[in-house]
């Protein structure tokens, strides 16, 4: 199981999870209760529930690179261009836009 914290303007507003059945994105308690709150895409609105998805979700995916740059990133860091979470993870801690996404560490 792969687990992100996802970030929007620099404040965390949820973990996205990838495991055997998927990927499921959830809105952190705080985040959702705080009064700056915004969803991170029109498809997901603010909500305690959980989203899931088979695949990786739009929003995510559109934030990995793309041909020469996803080569060169994928042959950096020795990761499958199929494995969408990693990619992410590894690609997307600072890119433009308001959003960012960091690997959670587990103890």
């Amino acid at each position: 199981m792969k687990q992100a914290g996802i970030y929007l303007n620099d404040v965390f507003c949820g973990v996205l999870t990838e495991d055997e059945e998927g990927y499921h994105f959830c809105y952190e308690k705080n985040y959702l209760a705080s009064q700056g709150a915004a969803p991170i895409s029109p498809t997901m609105p603010l909500s305690e529930q959980q989203y899931d998805k088979e695949m990786m979700f739009p929003i995510f995916d559109g934030l990995i690179p793309e041909g020469w740059l996803l080569d060169i990133a994928s042959t950096s860091w020795k990761i499958d261009p199929r494995d969408r979470m990693s990619l992410l993870m590894a690609c997307c801690k600072d890119c433009i836009g308001n959003i960012s996404v960091k690997p959670l560490e587990h103890e």
